[in-house]
C-alpha cells in the first residue's frame, strides 16, 4: 500500500523536515543579521498593542505544528485526537505537499538573501531598514510571507487534520494583518518611494 509506505517515511522524515525548515526560516537568519549589524532582527515584544499579540499568535500557530507533526509520528492514538481528514489520505496529495513545503523553503531562503540586513521578524521602528524591490521582492512585496502560507498548506497536504487545517486558514489571516501593519510603518519610513512600488508590484503574488 503506497499511502502506508509514504506514512511511514513522512513519520521519520518531517519531525526532522520541520526542525530544519525553523532553523533555515528563523534561528540562522536572526544570528546571521545580529552578527552583521549587532540588532536583533526580532522585535516583537509581550506589549499589549496588535503588532506583539500577532507575534504572540504566530508562536502559537508554530507550536501547533509541531503539536501535529509530533502526533502524526510518535503516537497515532494521539494523533486521532487531531481529526485526521481521511478522504485527503492519498499518495498523490502527499506529493504535492512534499513538493510545496521544499519549493517553499527554497524561495524563503532566497528571499532572505535578497533581504540582505534588512531582515526583521515583525516592524522595526527604531531602525531604518534599506527598501528592497530587485530579486523575489520584484514579483512580490512579501515574498517570505508567501512562502510561509505556502508552507502551510503544504503540512496540510501531507498531514490533513483538523489542527493543520485551523494553522493554515489562521496564518493566511494573520499574515495579511501583519502584512498591512508592516506596510503602515514603510510608508512612514519610506515614503513615496514605498508607494509607488506598492503601485507597481502586487502584495502578496
Amino acid at each position: 500500500n503506497q499511502v502506508v509506505v509514504m506514512e511511514n517515511f513522512l513519520k521519520y522524515y518531517l519531525p526532522l523536515f520541520l526542525l530544519a525548515y525553523l532553523l533555515i526560516t528563523f534561528v540562522l537568519p536572526s544570528i546571521r543579521v545580529y552578527r552583521q549589524t549587532g540588532i536583533n532582527p526580532v522585535t516583537f515584544g509581550k506589549s499589549d498593542n496588535a503588532h506583539d499579540y500577532i507575534g504572540g499568535v504566530m508562536k502559537l500557530l508554530t507550536g501547533l505544528l509541531v503539536i501535529a507533526v509530533l502526533f502524526f509520528s510518535f503516537s497515532e492514538r494521539a494523533y486521532q485526537y487531531l481529526v485526521p481528514i481521511n478522504y485527503l489520505q492519498d499518495t498523490w496529495i502527499k506529493y504535492t505537499g512534499l513538493i510545496l513545503v521544499h519549493a517553499s523553503l527554497i524561495w524563503i531562503v532566497i528571499a532572505q538573501y535578497h533581504m540582505k540586513q534588512s531582515w526583521r521578524i515583525g516592524v522595526d521602528e527604531k531602525n531604518k531598514t534599506e527598501l528592497i524591490t530587485t530579486g523575489f521582492f520584484s514579483l512580490s512585496r512579501n515574498p517570505i510571507f508567501l512562502g510561509m502560507i505556502l508552507s502551510t498548506v503544504g503540512i496540510f497536504l501531507i498531514i490533513p487534520n483538523a489542527i493543520t487545517f485551523f494553522t493554515m486558514a489562521t496564518t493566511y489571516i494573520i499574515i495579511q494583518i501583519q502584512i498591512r501593519l508592516e506596510e503602515e510603518h514603510l510608508v512612514k519610513q519610506h515614503g513615496t518611494i514605498y508607494t509607488a512600488y506598492k503601485q507597481r508590484v502586487r502584495r502578496l503574488i
